[in-house]
């Protein structure tokens, strides 16, 4: 099954290509890709077997991720959005479940959300907030209980596919307990506002708007049936929040050194030493990058949560960031002013790689993350700010 993912990203990836300069130009949605996403099946990538999904692991959501975004890196990472709601609810094993505290009738909830997914419902991830980006601690919005269920307020920024996604992962603090963070999944309709407020300098298509909320959802829309489990679930799958983006920027990476070698073997540079040497370093730089994710995918599949495991998260969401801003600054550089014009694959690839530093973790502070873990200290504690 997940090797026929792999196939049909292979095999979408020119589709996506085709249509991105449009919608980078626009700043528009990408619904046809996602028609094509849905169609494919690919939304059930990361739901378990058992109900109707791929059951693939984290190493297969990555090869497939990179792949999507060697034809539209904004595409990609709307998707590993979906991903990694579908993929830690998925995650959650009957042993986590039970140490969680999770009740029988949240299980079945989370069941009827990927079941849903396995069928075409994609989902959004509502984290990020204005003057606290995706620091769960800090996050002013909030919710209560209500009859029935449960009041959510507030507002997120960054909300990628914000008025295009069948649902949101909604992370909220609580009013009677600040220190309690909480998950829902709100599905899309009334109570949810849309402010369009992107208009950035890459990823122009993920229409990460604001997203307004003041909606009552039932009991059975808390994640995992327990209040305060949002940063729990942060600390035991790192994954999700950090390196699932390393493997988007890889494929942009990747897309940019193709699209170089295309646009100086048809302008008749390719004999130049100089521009040689430039594919060449950055061929081996995203290689090197590839390989670290990679190998952070491997070690979460084999032992996620593990200390060394999480070293290898955070290495490969630093690696792929920085790697993918400056292989595509190279190439654009080794291409020359014609491939700056608006419109040329290049100057769309290198805005879209310069925002792989930036996604949380940034890479300044996965950097920090390592160092303190270098230094011997607890990286997840020993920091003037809260990780999350």
């Amino acid at each position: 099954m997940t090797q026929h993912a792999l196939e049909a990203a292979r095999r979408l990836a020119p589709r996506l290509a085709a249509r991105a300069a449009e919608h980078d130009r626009d700043g528009s949605f990408p619904v046809a890709d996602f028609r094509d996403l849905r169609e494919a099946g690919l939304f059930g990538l990361m739901v378990p077997t058992a109900l109707g999904g791929m059951g693939a692991t984290f190493a297969e959501y990555a090869a497939v991720a990179t792949e999507l975004a060697r034809g539209n890196g904004a595409t990609a990472l709307v998707f590993n959005m979906h991903a990694s709601v579908t993929g830690a609810l998925g995650a959650v094993t009957e042993e986590l479940a039970e140490a969680l505290g999770v009740p029988d009738e949240a299980l079945a909830a989370r069941d009827r959300l990927l079941t849903a997914a396995a069928g075409g419902a994609w989902y959004a991830v509502a984290m990020s907030e204005r003057g606290t980006g995706a620091r769960l601690s800090q996050l002013s919005t909030g919710y209560e209980p209500v009859d029935g269920g449960w009041h959510l307020k507030g507002s997120k920024t960054f909300c990628s596919g914000a008025g295009h996604a069948d649902g949101y992962l909604v992370a909220a603090r609580s009013a009677a307990d600040q220190s309690v963070v909480s998950q829902f999944l709100v599905p899309a309709g009334a109570g949810l506002t849309v402010e369009p407020t992107w208009d950035s300098l890459g990823m122009r298509a993920t229409s990460s708007h604001d997203l307004h909320l003041d909606v009552t959802v039932p009991a059975d829309r808390l994640l995992g049936g327990v209040e305060g489990l949002a940063l729990v679930i942060a600390q035991l799958m790192p994954h999700w929040l950090v390196a699932s983006y390393a493997a988007v920027y890889v494929g942009v990476a990747r897309a940019a050194v193709e699209s170089a070698a295309e646009h100086l073997n048809a302008r008749g540079l390719a004999g130049l030493p100089a521009v040689r040497s430039r594919l060449g370093r950055a061929d081996a730089a995203v290689a090197a990058a590839q390989l670290v994710v990679a190998e952070a995918a491997r070690r979460v599949d084999e032992a996620p949560g593990d200390a060394e495991t999480n070293r290898w998260v955070w290495r490969a969401k630093l690696l792929a960031g920085t790697t993918a801003a400056d292989v595509a600054a190279s190439m654009l550089e080794a291409a020359g002013t014609s491939a700056t014009r608006r419109g040329h694959p290049l100057e769309r690839l290198y805005r879209d790689a310069r925002c792989g530093s930036l996604h949380p973790a940034t890479s300044d502070v996965c950097a920090d993350w390592l160092g303190v873990a270098a230094l011997g200290g607890d990286p997840d504690r020993d920091a003037t700010v809260p990780r999350w």
